[in-house]
């Protein structure tokens, strides 16, 4: 039985544990959804919609005119490209199930709890990481798991310099159930693929590899991609790539002359701050403090590591608005949502 119709004002977290989903509507409108289908061998925030109503992420499945590139992206996740050996990040149904044991998967455990409020609403996950994913249904891995996740989202409404906005806080806390080396890499670690309008004009067609070395083809632009990246440290556009920073927007019109915004916002006490910039222009926008050195070719490799038993936790907020917003307002915010 489906849920009832989410309240006409506040946050509303609604879940339906028997369709895998969990809805989040703010002033009776959709924002997101938590899925956790097999066919991403990962929990997944999908799609994320602004507050006029426009749908910022790529579609899952692409919609027809989208690039059909990388599979594996889908709206908003938190994975890895190699943990222990095992690639996390390029991981779908995609992936042959010869090559599947290079390839691991994060299953949905439970929903520990979820609430509503008049400006904000709260779920909190668990799920586990599991290598070496050749058996596709959820929860018959055969292989001991090697992390144990708990996600805590807080989902607001509120403004920015009077425009209307939303926001997603993502607390992520691992816990190393054997010890889990990160090794540096590019691929990681909270991805999110945006909606064609968001991509950028100046993306050139070329072929990307994976942790496996797996190709994959992108092709350029069409007509409508308008995207451009900005960061805390002033680069724009292509030069915000492997770039560090506290906050990176990237902003765009729709075809219908409407602008758009998506921030992400690093916290001063996760690992490696500030994160480096996975921003790349045909429309993956990532955030990645452990590739160091998949960055920075003079940077020493980090290969950040959880002892067994040990925890690590990181924390990032996603602002979604209708419109557009300045520095000094991401600034302010960044630093307010650090002192959390």
């Amino acid at each position: 039985m489906l849920n009832a119709a989410p309240p006409a004002h506040g946050v509303a977290v609604t879940v339906n544990a028997a369709a895998h989903r969990v809805d989040i509507a703010i002033d009776g409108a959709p924002f997101t959804s938590y899925l956790w289908h097999t066919n991403q061998r990962k929990p997944i925030l999908y799609p994320l919609i602004a507050p006029d109503g426009t749908t910022l992420t790529r579609g899952n499945p692409p919609l027809p005119g989208e690039r059909t590139d990388h599979p594996h992206h889908a709206g908003l996740w938190f994975n890895y490209s190699n943990v222990n050996g095992f690639d996390f990040w390029n991981n779908s149904d995609a992936i042959k199930p010869e090559a599947r044991a290079r390839y691991g998967s994060i299953d949905h455990d439970r929903i520990v709890s979820s609430s509503s409020g008049p400006t904000s609403g709260e779920l909190v996950t668990e799920s586990t990481w599991y290598p070496a994913s050749d058996v596709p249904s959820v929860g018959s891995n055969q292989q001991p798991p090697i992390l144990h996740q708990t996600t805590r989202y807080v989902f607001s409404k509120l403004t920015i310099d009077g425009k209307p906005a939303r926001a997603i806080d993502m607390t992520v806390t691992l816990n190393a159930l054997e010890t889990s080396v990160f090794h540096d890499d590019k691929d990681g670690l909270l991805g999110i693929r945006v909606a064609h309008f968001l991509e950028s004009a100046t993306a050139k067609p070329e072929t990307l590899r994976d942790a496996n070395g797996i190709a994959t083809p992108v092709a350029a632009p069409t007509v409508g991609a308008t995207g451009v990246y900005r960061t805390s440290e002033g680069k724009v556009g292509d030069a915000a790539w492997g770039t560090r920073g506290k906050w990176c927007e990237l902003s765009a019109t729709t075809p219908d002359g409407k602008a758009e915004t998506i921030a992400v916002l690093d916290h001063s006490a996760n690992p490696n701050y500030p994160t480096y910039w996975h921003a790349r222009d045909y429309g993956l926008f990532a955030v990645n403090p452990l590739g160091a050195h998949g960055f920075s070719p003079t940077t020493p490799a980090m290969h950040f590591t959880i002892d067994k038993g040990a925890s690590a936790t990181f924390r990032y907020r996603i602002l979604i608005l209708s419109g557009t917003t300045t520095d000094a307002d991401l600034n302010r915010l960044a630093e307010a949502f650090s002192s959390k």
